[in-house]
């Protein structure tokens, strides 16, 4: 089973990205990743790109895509059998839903579902039930989008944040491939 795995700048959540390439590699998944330029270029609190990108190859065997000429590839030549999004932030979200692909990641998207293949969003915002909630409900209405269940991740401190069940990228991936979301879509995140 061939899956793109686009990763986005949820830098919070980028070692919990490494376990489940991990989990994928160990099902047998065919991993090909696709690292947006935020991943690429930002050293933060939570660990230097370089080590990120390093990381993510030796785990998927394969060189990120990092550039919009690789990435608009995945269309006619790499033909996946679904696209991962983990994490998808608000901004990777907004530019989606409103078909802007000035990027790797975005047009990875894109040029899958040309394919009409699924493509799995796993969220990972702050703004999740703020000014993302409208980016949100319009991909939850798109063909052959699928979304890993998620939840608010600390309500307390932070009200709209969303973060999907990284646990659940496996099943989610498995249904899609049914043409079907997981359910329930909506769950209490539990740290």
């Amino acid at each position: 089973m061939k899956i793109g795995v686009v990763i986005t700048a949820s830098f919070c959540t980028l070692k919990k990205v490494l376990i489940v390439l991990k989990e994928l590699k160990e099902n047998g998944y065919d991993l090909y990743p696709v690292l947006s330029n935020k991943v690429i270029d930002y050293d933060t609190r939570f660990g230097k790109a370089e080590d990120f990108v390093r990381e993510v190859e030796e785990i998927t065997g394969k060189t990120v895509i990092k550039d919009i000429v690789e990435a608009e590839k995945f269309g006619p030549i790499y033909k996946m059998d679904a696209m991962l999004v983990l994490p998808a932030t608000g901004d990777f979200m907004a530019k989606m839903a409103n078909s802007i692909t000035d990027n790797a990641a975005n047009l990875a998207v894109k040029a899958t579902l040309r394919n009409q293949s699924p493509i799995v969003i796993a969220v990972s915002t702050n703004d999740g039930l703020g000014l993302s909630a409208g980016n949100i409900a319009k991909l939850m209405n798109l063909k052959y989008v699928y979304f890993v269940p998620y939840g608010q991740d600390d309500f307390e401190k932070k009200p709209n944040s969303l973060v999907a069940h990284f646990d659940l990228v496996i099943p989610t991936i498995e249904q899609a491939l049914k043409g079907k979301q997981i359910q329930p879509l909506l769950k209490e995140y539990i740290k």
